[in-house]
């Protein structure tokens, strides 16, 4: 072990000073009534709140209409693409429902309260809108070639859309300056930090410090890289049809539980909503007051769904359609599932269990606590989730890195292989090491997409609100037409 510690101490030391540098700047923060907010947080959240209104909050008025195109009413049976629109909804929630749903909502009410939990709700609502603005454009601007492979998302809406717009030079930095950001997001926060967490869970489950595996951290690594290549090496077909079977399972077994705990407690959901509310408003000092709470809430639901970082808008571009705008209106259901609900049964449990009291607990063992204090064995049930949603996270951000190292370096074989191979290598490093400077400048990169893909998003809005109304007139006249 003093190797590997060795080793963890010399990789930290060379990473310090190139990710405390990134990630000073990324997550720049400003006082404001003596709580420090984040500029990248708001610069999502503005996002959302400018795309609520320029569309007309389209994610109230049209959310049965993206129900019934995933259910498959508007398919088009001749559209050029990979994959359909169910299949295309499940691989990106697959890489956004991920830790950030079962830990990443732990550490929210460890830091501002129960109130935390209505703040990620709002803003899993307005990142409706920015996804469904990024994915619209992914669509629009992809590139399919003669044997039918899709590749998409921001570098190309960047690049092509800007070109457009008669910003060639600045299309072009800003799609080279995402695709880099995606690839190191995609080994580091979509992949290291995945397994790295699956490794420590199953540490935790047999023995902690005595369990074998404390001293072969290297072999969940292999297992997982094995488990992760068999399925990647086929392309995004092979991951939408893992990801279609997975994802409805690992969401209903973790929101089944969830439940079951909810209403083993059914006395006291009342005033656990009650707290909610009460600690979104009337928040006191040690949380931060109602700005820190917000702050809190807002930072991590942007954390867990993504919406404008541009990710989702890589997996949704491979979708079967001709109209742009129907899988604009699938992807908005994203935040709605992962922040609004899965999200949100995290947060309840938490606070209806009481298990957001207990100090010394945070993250996965507060989540891990607070699901064992009603039925002592449900931690297994957990163990489980943390596996699939880190899996799936894991193939999903695969292809993510895959397109961005394909529009840098060409979408040849050859280097194909080389990324896929060296993808399923970090999975093993990170299962053995604590990379936590490596975290940090990975997350750093995927926050930092955000801000090219924003740029974008703004520069194309235009467009983006033209496609929208013509799309929908076509919906209310009748020239498209719902399927029985």
């Amino acid at each position: 072990m003093e190797e590997t510690q060795s080793l963890d101490a010399a990789i930290n030391a060379f990473i310090s000073p190139v990710s405390d540098f990134i990630t000073s700047i990324i997550f720049y923060s400003i006082p404001v009534s003596g709580v420090e907010v984040p500029l990248i947080v708001l610069w999502l959240i503005t996002a959302g709140l400018f795309f609520f209104f320029y569309l007309k909050a389209i994610n109230v008025t049209r959310l049965w209409l993206a129900i019934n195109i995933v259910r498959g009413k508007y398919d088009e049976p001749d559209s050029k693409g990979e994959v359909n629109h169910f299949q295309a909804l499940a691989t990106a929630l697959s890489g956004t429902v991920g830790l950030g749903n079962i830990s990443g909502v732990a550490v929210a009410i460890t830091l501002g309260g129960p109130g935390a939990t209505f703040w990620m709700i709002v803003a899993g609502f307005f990142g409706m809108m920015t996804k469904f603005a990024e994915c619209t454009l992914g669509v629009k601007y992809r590139q399919v070639s003669a044997d039918g492979i899709v590749s998409g998302g921001p570098m190309y809406f960047l690049r092509d859309g800007l070109k457009a717009k008669g910003f060639p030079v600045l299309g072009k930095v800003l799609a080279v300056l995402f695709a880099v950001m995606c690839i190191g997001g995609a080994l580091g926060g979509g992949n290291m930090f995945q397994s790295n967490q699956v490794t420590a869970q199953l540490v935790a489950e047999t023995g902690g410090s005595a369990s074998w595996f404390a001293n072969n951290l290297w072999l969940p690594g292999l297992i997982l890289s094995l488990l992760v290549g068999s399925v990647i090496i086929g392309g995004l077909k092979s991951i939408a049809h893992v990801t279609e079977k997975i994802v409805p399972f690992m969401c209903a077994l973790y929101v089944a539980a969830c439940l079951y705990i909810i209403f083993a407690a059914y006395d006291k959901i009342p005033q656990t909503f009650l707290l909610i509310m009460n600690g979104a408003f009337h928040a006191d000092a040690m949380y931060g007051g109602v700005l820190g709470v917000l702050i809190t809430g807002f930072r991590r639901a942007s954390f867990s769904n993504e919406a404008g970082v541009g990710s989702a808008s890589i997996a949704h571009s491979a979708v079967k359609t001709n109209e742009p705008v129907t899988e604009g209106l699938v992807s908005l259901l994203e935040p709605f599932l992962d922040t609004i609900v899965i999200c949100t049964m995290t947060a309840v449990v938490i606070v209806i269990t009481g298990a957001y009291h207990d100090v010394g607990k945070d993250g996965i063992t507060l989540t891990s606590h607070a699901f064992s204090s009603t039925v002592n064995w449900f931690h297994y049930i957990l163990s489980i989730s943390v596996f699939l949603f880190a899996f799936a996270t894991m193939i999903s951000w695969s292809y993510y890195g895959l397109k961005s190292w394909g529009y840098l370096f060409g979408a040849g074989k050859t280097s194909e292989l080389i990324y896929k191979c060296m993808y399923c290598f970090f999975i093993i490093v990170g299962s053995s090491m604590s990379l936590t400077k490596v975290v940090d400048f990975s997350d750093a990169m995927i926050f930092s997409m955000s801000i090219f893909n924003i740029i974008g998003l703004y520069l194309l809005a235009g467009e983006l609100k033209q496609d929208m109304n013509q799309y929908l007139h076509k919906i209310d006249t009748g020239i498209i037409k719902k399927q029985p």
